[in-house]
């Protein structure tokens, strides 16, 4: 346990938590929404230091990021709990109710990456910024011994601690999960503009390698005018941004049938005409996965589940055909 980062004391020994927009107002010996962040004698306490759901090595493909360090396995942990309430959340047992953790320390974390041989960490399963305090610290500790930090966030921060740890995040995958209000509200409990902003702040940050994943569900978030919302926000940002659509299984409260697979080929359509780099998971259509040059067409990239085989790139990011410049950050160790 440690002593919470952003938050303000209220009268009655109540406090509220400033760390995202949900604004938890928490009365003495209660947590916010998240599970992780208890009100003790009037202070606020990152309970959740250091408690992890999970400990194991991923594919760094998994989280999904294409464009960093492909190929690459990163040692993967999260929290327990998270900060919005998606009625369609596919790990809802370490999300949405209180699960068995493991305590882990920085100092042993940063052993475990230099067993394993790992890059570094990935912040993932729920949602890693509930856990913003260990993070900082163990972030601090991995860059300071060569290790690298990457959050699977669904976004959902206030601007000034997302700038604070920004520099010590080496790569995000950020959930944008629709393009309504309505649907952050209704289904999520959440705030779209929040999600947009840290889009908007982190493509800034130049050291912060950054992708959006979109779980597309039928008849919620896949219509064509709402996901060409979506695209041109992204492309207005920056076009090399990659984008990943993500189908939709049957979870927690939402039993809608999966998202058909014409649906996914379409949305990829969509996004290919303004963006560089689309891809689609969980399901097989062709060519969806892989990485070809926005230049030229040369395959760059081929993908099979979570393998990666570099084909026609050099050492310095570019496409072998035509010496174009695929932009990111670390693309390749």
């Amino acid at each position: 346990m440690k002593k919470a980062l952003y938050y303000k004391k209220l009268d009655a020994n109540k406090v509220q938590c400033e760390l995202c927009p949900q604004m938890c107002v928490i009365s003495e010996g209660k947590t916010g929404i998240c599970f992780g962040r208890r009100n003790i004698g009037g202070e606020l306490f990152a309970e959740n230091y250091g408690h992890t759901i999970s400990i194991s090595m991923d594919p760094i493909e998994k989280k999904p990021l294409y464009h960093f360090y492909p190929g690459k396995d990163i040692l993967s942990i999260g929290p327990n709990g998270c900060n919005l309430r998606c009625i369609f959340c596919q790990n809802y047992h370490i999300s949405q109710q209180i699960s068995p953790t493991k305590k882990i320390t920085p100092e042993e974390l940063l052993k475990y990456c230099e067993q394993t041989g790992s890059i570094g960490v990935a912040y993932t399963y729920t949602e890693p910024l509930i856990w913003y305090e260990f993070i900082y610290d163990s972030a601090k500790l991995l860059h300071e011994n060569g290790k690298i930090a990457v959050l699977v966030t669904n976004g959902t921060i206030n601007e000034e601690p997302l700038r604070e740890i920004l520099p010590l995040i080496d790569a995000m995958n950020i959930d944008l999960k629709a393009f309504t209000d309505e649907f952050y509200k209704k289904y999520c409990s959440g705030f779209l503009e929040a999600v947009k902003n840290t889009i908007k702040i982190s493509s800034r940050f130049k050291v912060t390698h950054i992708e959006i994943t979109d779980l597309i569900i039928p008849d919620l978030n896949d219509s064509k005018e709402e996901i060409q919302n979506l695209v041109d926000f992204i492309a207005e940002i920056d076009n090399e941004i990659p984008l990943h659509f993500s189908r939709y299984f049957p979870a927690y409260k939402l039993n809608k049938p999966s998202t058909p697979a014409s649906t996914l080929q379409s949305t990829y359509e969509i996004a290919k005409k303004k963006l560089k780099y689309v891809y689609v998971g969980n399901i097989s259509l062709s060519h969806t996965s892989d990485t070809f040059c926005p230049n030229c067409g040369e395959l760059l990239i081929k993908r099979g589940g979570f393998y990666s085989d570099i084909v026609n790139m050099n050492g310095e990011n570019r496409c072998k055909n035509c010496n174009y410049l695929i932009k990111g950050v670390h693309l390749f160790a």
